[in-house]
């Protein structure tokens, strides 16, 4: 093998080369293939974090980090948002194609029908703490509905697991408000058929029996785009851990599951939370340099939460379209004055200081999603539980395209081992200390 479309790779220690192919996309970088990197050099490739890892070929979302770009198959993220709702995006992730009117009635018509969860589903609320985080609940739900479906399913029919992944789609807004109702000692307030996808969320956390519960349009859109925005964002954490669990060929339900174990964290699905978090600590505007100076100093562990991505080099493209939303909202509802001075303060700052700057430091989705949840009336431990709905329809296509590959082959990292040898281990003072025990 030889040619412009390969690279080599030569060993210093013997002096042989190895000549591996290069594979292009049709967008990004070209990757190497190195599958025969240890069946033809006897080692590994060692990638922390795999940040030059591509682990698989996709064709739903597209990131260029550097220039600021997302795509959700060919169309761009402001496009869809300025253009489209959540549901058109959720259509196009799982059927390659935008909606037309009649379509987006029938998707959206399907996913009220499925909305509902078996009653004995409720009975598991019990089980829980009082205090348990909605997102540990979360989990554990979604992890019993692959006992409910999984009688007679083939998930090797792309017919029946589209009927899965629509199915998880509807219901996961219906657990997430539910369990929120029960740990307050609510009602609960059941999907309405009449309401939009959107609109029945807010609709049952907020709702009463018998009363009449005001949505304002803006209250909907800011909550509809903000799902839009985190509905996939190509081989992040929680992502590839729903492809990683796939691989093993477990029940759908078993590895969104997992992937919601990984959104919680705080360094991912938790990270809008924290933002509101610090800028209640913040607490003032007057105390705002004070933080910006501890953010800048290397000396202090204080960090500024909502600034910065793993992937984008430069403005987070999801952010531009909610800071110009955050501010409709502002003019209609209405936000927490004092967090929006405090966050505008900052924001100013960063954009301006040279220290953000030449760090691209910039205002990311989490910065503005977390001020306008609060605004929505969204209690801050609901934000991840938020980003896991919004999220659904991504890992579900993530799963479903796995599925459609000719081989799955399992997801198995190896190691650079670096314990300690068996020439390293005294075998018999192992054995005195053991019997001593």
């Amino acid at each position: 093998m030889s040619g412009s479309n390969t690279v080599t790779l030569t060993d210093n220690r013997n002096g042989k080369s190895y000549e591996f192919p290069i594979l292009d996309g049709t967008l990004g970088p070209s990757v190497i293939d190195i599958s025969a990197l240890h069946k033809n050099t006897g080692m590994f490739t060692f990638d922390r974090g795999y940040t030059s890892t591509a682990m698989c070929r996709s064709d739903i979302t597209f990131i260029d980090g550097e220039k600021s770009i997302l795509k959700h198959r060919g169309y761009d993220i402001a496009w869809l948002a300025e253009n489209k709702i959540f549901l058109d995006v959720a259509y196009l992730l799982l059927f390659k194609k935008l909606p037309n009117t009649n379509e987006l009635d029938d998707f959206r018509q399907e996913l009220k029908t499925r909305s509902f969860i078996n009653e004995k589903m409720i009975r598991l609320f019990d089980a829980f703490p009082d205090k348990a985080h909605p997102m540990a609940v979360l989990q554990a739900c979604v992890a019993t509905l692959s006992t409910y479906y999984s009688r007679d399913m083939n998930f090797d029919d792309p017919k029946e697991y589209m009927e899965l992944a629509i199915r998880i789609i509807a219901k996961m807004p219906t657990l997430a408000a539910f369990y929120y109702r029960h740990s307050m000692g609510y009602p609960l307030i059941y999907p309405d058929l009449d309401r939009g996808f959107t609109e029945n969320f807010l609709y049952m956390m907020r709702s009463f029996p018998h009363s009449h519960v005001d949505l304002k349009p803006i209250e909907i859109k800011a909550l509809d785009t903000i799902l839009m925005l985190h509905i996939d964002h190509e081989q992040n954490a929680s992502t590839t851990t729903v492809r990683t669990v796939g691989s093993t060929h477990s029940h759908p339900y078993s590895c969104i599951s997992a992937g919601i174990g990984a959104l919680w964290g705080h360094a991912h699905g938790g990270a809008n939370e924290s933002v509101v978090r610090q800028l209640e600590m913040i607490g003032s505007v007057d105390n705002v340099d004070k933080y910006i100076k501890k953010a800048k100093d290397k000396d202090d562990p204080f960090r500024l939460m909502g600034f910065g991505h793993r992937v984008y080099k430069n403005y987070d493209p999801r952010a531009k379209v909610l800071k110009k939303l955050r501010d409709e909202l502002i003019d209609e509802i209405g936000i927490d004055s004092n967090l929006i001075k405090i966050a505008n303060r900052i924001e100013k700052i960063a954009l301006e200081d040279e220290y953000f700057i030449s760090r691209n430091l910039y205002p990311n989705v989490d910065f503005n999603s977390g001020l306008m949840l609060k605004a929505l009336k969204i209690p801050t431990n609901m934000f991840a539980v938020i980003f896991v709905i919004g999220r659904t329809p991504g890992w579900i296509t993530q799963w479903m395209e796995l599925k459609q590959q000719e081989t799955i082959k399992i997801v198995r990292p190896r190691q650079l081992y670096v314990g300690p040898k068996e020439g390293d281990v005294n075998l018999e003072k192992s054995k005195i200390e053991y019997k001593k025990h």
